[in-house]
């Protein structure tokens, strides 16, 4: 019978692809771990590591091994968390991850609401990239998330677009085309770039180089970023122009103005959507309610057309 403390085990050796440092990280010895990993390979009668003097890769057992035993333990940390807070009169839980986007605008009024509904529930916050967010979903390590489309398709996961808005132009406030209310994405050929890495939203990284595609250049990127913060300061110090959410731009940056995109290639859409794996009274909440919120903020923003107030 394998025990959950093979499974961490087994967890560390694959994620440092070392005994010896994966020995380190558990505390313990690299003898008895070694072991522990064979004693595991004979339980199950296949190879999860090609080795000789070092580790040399994780075989395809091993790595459906490796998927299974993170869900394993996230499900037994969640049973254990659940059974705590159902002996503090706490029955509800929802482990939710989202992108920086969302925090300015929408996030603060989907939360107010869920709370008033859900008193007792307990949150479970956590920032992450698109990406980020779709192997936790399947690794059952959050409950629903908010995410940007397009994505690939997701085996197992549902999605579910709840708010459909664009990508606007932010620019240095010292900058000639801050003078304009729009600006076409042509103007911005010969601009350096801001932009955040393919792998941590390939679908929206791939949308924003297709529209510059259309209008007739590639962009120069002269420096990445993960969070939406981190390009606005960047934008603000003047060291590249950046497309972003509109509704990062209520966030109202010092040093930056934000300024509608026009002509070919533009629109370029930013839609969120929800995804979640396994279907709860909880996440049916949640999802009525960024439902509401969204088209809220549509009335109060997008529909009545006063984003030149914001931004």
């Amino acid at each position: 019978m394998i025990e959950l403390r093979q499974l961490r085990q087994f967890i560390a050796v694959a994620e440092e692809m070392s005994f010896h440092r994966a020995a380190e990280r558990l505390h313990m010895a690299q003898p008895p771990l070694t072991a522990a990993i064979r004693k595991i390979e004979q339980e199950l009668g296949v190879p999860l590591l090609e080795r000789g003097n070092r580790i040399t890769r994780i075989t395809e057992a091993g790595q459906v091994f490796l998927i299974e035993a993170r869900r394993t333990l996230a499900q037994f940390e969640r049973t254990l968390g659940n059974t705590r807070r159902a002996a503090r009169g706490l029955t509800e839980s929802l482990r939710l991850t989202f992108v920086d986007s969302t925090v300015n605008a929408l996030l603060p009024g989907i939360l107010r609401q869920f709370r008033l509904e859900h008193p007792l529930a307990e949150f479970h916050l956590q920032e992450a990239t698109t990406a980020e967010q779709l192997i936790a979903l399947r690794d059952d390590r959050a409950d629903i998330g908010m995410v940007v489309l397009p994505v690939a398709p997701q085996e197992g996961l549902q999605i579910q677009p709840f708010l459909s808005d664009r990508m606007v132009l932010a620019l240095p406030d010292h900058h000639p085309l801050a003078a304009q209310r729009q600006v076409t994405l042509r103007d911005l050929a010969d601009e350096p770039w801001l932009l955040f890495p393919a792998h941590y939203g390939p679908g929206m990284h791939a949308a924003i180089l297709q529209a510059c595609a259309v209008a007739g250049f590639s962009p120069r990127i002269v420096q990445e970023a993960r969070q939406m913060q981190t390009i606005g300061g960047l934008v603000a110090g003047g060291v590249g122009i950046a497309l972003m959410p509109a509704l990062f731009a209520v966030l109202k940056s010092p040093g930056v103005v934000f300024r509608e995109l026009s002509g070919v290639g533009s629109p370029v859409p930013y839609t969120l959507a929800l995804a979640w794996q396994t279907p709860s009274p909880l996440t049916d909440a949640f999802c009525r309610i960024a439902a509401e919120q969204a088209a809220a903020y549509r009335r109060e923003v997008i529909d009545n057309q006063r984003v030149g107030e914001i931004i």
